[in-house]
This record gives C-alpha cells, sequence and structure tokens, in this order.
C-alpha cells in the first residue's frame, strides 16, 4: 500500500509540474499546494527540482533543432540575448535568496497567482491594441533585460514563469510564436541554473518523504505531460487567448486567500 501510494503520488506531482511549467498557471505554486494536500513535509525541494529537470528534456525534444543549432553556432544573437537574460534572473535570485526562500513556505501564494493572473491579463489587453511585428532576431539587449526581470519576479511560486515571461516578450512586441519560442528555451538555463544553487542544500536535505524510484517516476510523468503542454501551448498561444488561465489563477489566488485567513482547510 505504501509503494502504490509512493506511486500515485510521483505521478501527480510529476503531472502537475509537466502541466504547470508551459501552462502559464506557475508549476512551483501548484507543487507547494499538492505536496501540502499530501502532507510532505522533507524532501520537497530535491522533488521540485528534479521535476523541473524532467520538463527540460521535454524543452529540449520540443526545440531541438533550435537548440542543435546554437550548440553548432554558439556565437549568435540569440545566445548573446538568452545569457543576458538569464544573468538577469540570477542576479535577482541571488540577491532576493532570502525572500524567496521565505515565499516557498507558501503563505503568499494567493496573492502570487493574484499578480500571474494581472500579468496575463495586461498582456492579452496590450496584444490586443499593439501590433506585434518583432522576431527573435530583432531583439535587442533591452528586450533581454526586461524579460530575465520578468522571469527572475517568477521565481516566486505562484507566479508563472512561462506566462510572465511570454507576456513580457509580447509586451515588447514580440510575436506570439517567437515569445513563446525565447521563453521556453529561456528555461533550459533557468532550470539547470536552479540546479546548481540549490545542489548544495539539496544534498543536505536528502530525498526526505520521497524514495529514489518514486522521483523517477515523477521526473518521467514531468517530462511526458511536459512535452504535451509544450505542445499544446505553442498551438494556444499563437491561435487563442490566455483569458482562461488569467481566470483560473485568480479565482485560485482568491480561494487561497480565504482558505488562509477564514476557511483553514489545508
Amino acid at each position: 500500500m505504501k509503494v502504490l501510494f509512493e506511486i500515485i503520488k510521483s505521478i501527480v506531482l510529476g503531472l502537475v509540474q509537466g502541466l504547470g511549467e508551459f501552462l502559464p498557471i506557475s508549476s512551483s505554486g501548484h507543487l507547494v499546494l499538492t505536496e501540502r494536500l499530501f502532507g510532505i513535509s522533507e524532501g520537497g525541494q530535491l522533488m521540485t527540482v528534479l521535476l523541473h529537470v524532467g520538463t527540460l528534456a521535454a524543452v529540449l525534444i520540443v526545440y531541438w533543432d533550435q537548440v542543435w543549432a546554437i550548440i553548432r553556432k554558439p556565437i549568435q544573437w540569440k545566445t548573446l540575448w538568452l545569457i543576458v537574460a538569464t544573468a538577469v534572473t540570477a542576479v535577482m535570485a541571488l540577491v532576493f535568496k532570502k525572500f524567496f526562500d521565505v515565499a516557498n513556505e507558501g503563505d503568499y501564494l494567493w496573492i502570487c497567482f493574484i499578480i500571474t493572473s494581472v500579468i496575463l491579463v495586461i498582456g492579452e489587453l496590450i496584444r490586443k491594441n499593439r501590433p506585434e511585428t518583432l522576431r527573435i532576431k530583432d531583439m535587442k539587449w533591452w528586450h533581454a533585460v526586461v524579460i530575465g526581470a520578468i522571469q527572475g519576479v517568477a521565481v516566486l511560486p505562484g507566479i508563472s514563469r512561462s506566462g510572465s515571461t511570454i507576456t513580457g516578450a509580447s509586451v515588447c512586441g514580440f510575436k506570439k510564436k517567437d515569445a513563446a519560442e525565447f521563453s521556453f528555451l529561456l528555461s533550459i538555463p533557468a532550470i539547470l541554473g536552479g540546479l546548481v544553487l540549490e545542489l548544495p542544500d539539496l544534498i543536505k536535505e536528502g530525498t526526505g518523504d520521497f524514495t529514489w524510484y518514486g522521483i523517477l517516476i515523477g521526473m518521467a510523468v514531468a517530462g511526458v505531460s511536459g512535452y504535451f503542454a509544450v505542445r499544446f501551448m505553442i498551438k494556444l498561444i499563437t491561435k487563442k487567448s490566455l483569458w482562461p488561465f488569467a481566470i483560473y489563477t485568480a479565482a485560485l489566488g482568491i480561494f487561497l486567500f480565504f482558505n488562509q485567513f477564514v476557511l483553514y482547510l489545508f
């Protein structure tokens, strides 16, 4: 029975990460909520980081042509802008690390989900009234700084990384497909950087409430579900609006507010 529960727990967490990483709903915020519901108290950070590594595989598969082009010809503008954006995110993560660590406890989830909703709404309103003409090849240094800074804010659980960076790129005037491509490519160094930064603490913490087979199952599920989520998001962002996700994250944020201060359900 214990083994079955471990497998179910890992599958659920893998699905939450795989879908939440690329849909604009915040995988980290949903992972915090899911871990609360499962009563996970130890090893959650290790599981979270390794689940992100699982979704990294999905990005590499979907965008392999672009990734391979960068590997074959690393000296190009796209590489530079990815480095600039990542550097800005890294500086913010280091400067505000203590604040982010406190936020990871989940007390600010409600307001972070509402912030995600506001970001998505702003993006949709601006897209409606502003032409999107820029491609990644047209990117300037300040575009990369803006997108990197927005990704830095999205380190907070509950604020969607994909939603924020795609919105940031769209606000800068980039076509939806290019905004999505840059956002998902940017997740590669973000995930690898997070792994490096968290590694010392993860080694000390250990697996906690998880087993290694459970972690591997979760990573596999995160990778597979993440692959379909990326594909779905690319089609969605080029043809549809993100209003449903804005409504969902706003409703979730309001519910969590009442739960934290009134209902006390979990």
